[in-house]
């Protein structure tokens, strides 16, 4: 019986949508190390981000030329539930979006509540604004000192409350009030989020400890224990992540034991091997955890 599983497209591109997002939170991570957040650093994470997936032919790397739109699919201008500023105010528009970034703020969550609704209404990209918009949460709390990694999702929790967080974001300089039932919806968001990012980081501890017991009984292997740590390190992965890990063998053991977890079904294969293009490997169930903390990434 083969016991692999192929996920369908839908979930092989938000696999990669999430390796993508990854991508530039390492990337931005080590940036931020010797510079400040940038329009260029912008540019660098949009362009990781739209790489192979939905968004990746319109503009990735660069700022929209064209004016566009979000309306009911076919809608003209006239009929858009938000139009965004024009392409040729931009870089002004975009200059002092980054200066707001980097001011001095009495209250951080506050500044990032603006600077992120501010983000999704210049709207710079033609698409991935929400990815974007979406990846500098971390990344701010990240560079003013209130996480130590850059790994704080708020997409669950937007896509949860998908038509109040929509609704808030269009009624800034519509309606009076909205800034602040704006600022209001976003600390609940952080505040709730930061509680079920807290359950699921003991989950994923529970499950470490509980497969630490199963692989060593699977793979009766020395290695089992330095193996699992690349796993929960690298959830989707593929041989190349096990290359120069002190105290992991050679490839074809661990060839064999990646078979094992396998044959019990901890992993699965997203990918199959195929010429130079390795085997991509799915740790289901810590996949699924991190999902969920994540949600979908737009």
């Amino acid at each position: 019986m083969k016991l692999e599983r192929h996920p369908d497209k839908n979930h092989v591109s938000d696999i990669q949508e999430i390796l993508n997002y990854r991508a530039a939170l390492l990337q931005a991570e080590e940036e931020l190390q010797t510079r400040p957040f940038n329009l260029n650093l912008l540019l660098e994470l949009h362009n990781i981000l739209l790489d192979s997936v939905r968004g990746r032919d319109k503009g990735r790397g660069r700022f929209r030329t064209l004016q566009n739109w979000i309306g009911s699919p076919g809608c003209p201008i006239e009929r858009a539930d938000f139009v965004p500023p024009d392409p040729l105010m931009l870089q002004k528009y975009l200059s002092a979006w980054e200066k707001h970034y980097h001011e001095e703020s009495p209250d951080l969550l506050v500044q990032l509540a603006v600077v992120h609704a501010q983000f999704e209404i210049i709207h710079p990209f033609s698409d991935g604004n929400g990815r974007l918009g979406r990846i500098l949460v971390p990344l701010f709390l990240f560079e003013k000192g209130l996480l130590s990694k850059p790994v704080f999702y708020l997409s669950a929790y937007f896509e949860r409350n998908r038509d109040e967080y929509i609704d808030h974001l269009r009624a800034l300089g519509r309606r009076r009030g909205a800034w602040n039932r704006w600022i209001e919806f976003f600390l609940v968001a952080i505040t709730t989020q930061a509680e079920a990012n807290t359950d699921s980081a003991r989950k994923i501890i529970n499950l470490y400890e509980r497969l630490k017991e199963q692989v060593i009984g699977l793979t009766h292997s020395r290695f089992a224990i330095p193996m699992l740590d690349v796993l929960f390190e690298h959830p989707i992965l593929s041989t190349k992540h096990f290359e120069n890990r002190p105290g992991l063998p050679s490839k074809p053991m661990i060839m064999a034991l990646l078979k094992k977890l396998r044959q019990a079904k901890i992993l699965s294969v997203v990918r199959e091997a195929s010429g130079s293009r390795p085997q991509i490997l799915l740790f289901d169930e810590l996949f699924n955890l991190c999902e969920v903390t994540h949600g979908t990434h737009q």
